[in-house]
């Protein structure tokens, strides 16, 4: 598994100078039964489930927020976020620290799954025909082998309040 301790050591996700080499990269991980994808350049680290603190009046998808080593960062269940029903967070439930725009929000996910190199040929658009809630968060679908991982469009997913 990719967690190590408390915190992805990973100094690919903390170097910026490094950006080429986070082209076409992308963190997968598990959501029910499917696979997605972010790119890993918004990714700052993946740390284990800890006490969430419920802050009244916020979206039923944001779960409250966490102290992060002194920060304050607001956390999202993706599973909610994509109106999906609630689970019991088990040992390989997570939370992906993102970085969009100078917000910096986790996400709860089931499980992390791996970095994936997929360049943008290998990427389509979404289909026309879907639509809903997970479909406005979707930048492109990733042929990766003899599968496809639905890449996750951060600055939506994050930020689109359009039917909430």
């Amino acid at each position: 598994m990719l967690i190590e301790d408390d915190v992805l050591d990973a100094e690919l996700l903390d170097d910026e100078d490094e950006e080429d080499t986070q082209k076409d990269k992308f963190l997968t991980f598990f959501v029910d039964e499917e696979e997605y994808g972010i790119e890993i350049r918004y990714v700052t680290e993946i740390i284990r489930m800890q006490k969430i603190t419920q802050v009244p009046d916020v979206s039923d998808f944001i779960k409250g927020v966490i102290n992060l080593r002194g920060k304050v960062i607001p956390v999202m269940d993706v599973r909610l976020r994509f109106g999906l029903e609630e689970r019991p967070y088990d040992n390989r439930t997570c939370i992906i620290v993102i970085n969009v725009e100078e917000q910096a929000v986790g996400l709860i996910v089931d499980h992390v799954s791996e970095v994936l190199d997929i360049p943008a040929t290998e990427i389509d658009p979404p289909p026309k025909m879907y639509r809903g809630v997970k479909g406005r968060f979707i930048l492109g679908l990733g042929k990766v082998e003899d599968g496809v991982k639905i890449l996750l469009n951060a600055e939506r997913f994050l930020f689109d309040e359009e039917g909430q």
